[in-house]
């Protein structure tokens, strides 16, 4: 490959990751097959079991859409969360809980490149607690951001 075509594919990816991140997601590219971003998300998330953090369910949507005739590129969404963290404001506002536990989207694009996409931190504060009438600080985004970076890099990188 050629620098000029390095250099054209790595600011698309970095166009992807820093464009999504305007909307309240971001969007990193995985150097591992949809399977093994999932496994490797799903081992990152299990690893901090102690501070209360769980995988409870995945959606394979791609799966489903072969069930009814369709296709589909492999698409799978990841719930996970943290019940330590969660419950208490989702006592606070039942309807909370359409949005939570958090997600994380595994995706395959017609290029075959694999990525994970999730919520920042800073768009629930912002935006997702607030629809539900849930009050939160400027900082309480912080610590899951931190968070969700550290377990998405690993996933991916």
């Amino acid at each position: 490959m050629t620098m000029t075509k390095v250099a054209i594919v790595a600011a698309l990816v970095m166009y992807s990751v820093t464009a999504s991140a305007d909307d309240g997601l971001v969007t990193k590219p995985s150097k591992y097959s949809v399977k093994q971003t999932i496994d490797h998300f799903e081992a990152a998330i299990n690893a901090q079991a102690a501070g209360g953090w769980v995988v409870f369910d995945r959606i394979d949507h791609a799966a489903v859409a072969k069930n009814a005739g369709l296709d589909m590129r492999p698409r799978t969404v990841i719930i996970f969360g943290n019940p330590k963290a969660g419950t208490l404001p989702m006592t606070k506002s039942a309807t909370l809980a359409i949005d939570l536990p958090m997600k994380a989207l595994v995706w395959q694009d017609d290029q075959d490149r694999v990525w994970l996409t999730y919520n920042t931190s800073e768009y629930n504060a912002k935006y997702v607690f607030p629809r539900h009438g849930v009050a939160t600080s400027g900082d309480v985004s912080k610590a899951p951001e931190t968070f969700l970076t550290k377990v998405t890099d690993q996933s991916t990188q």
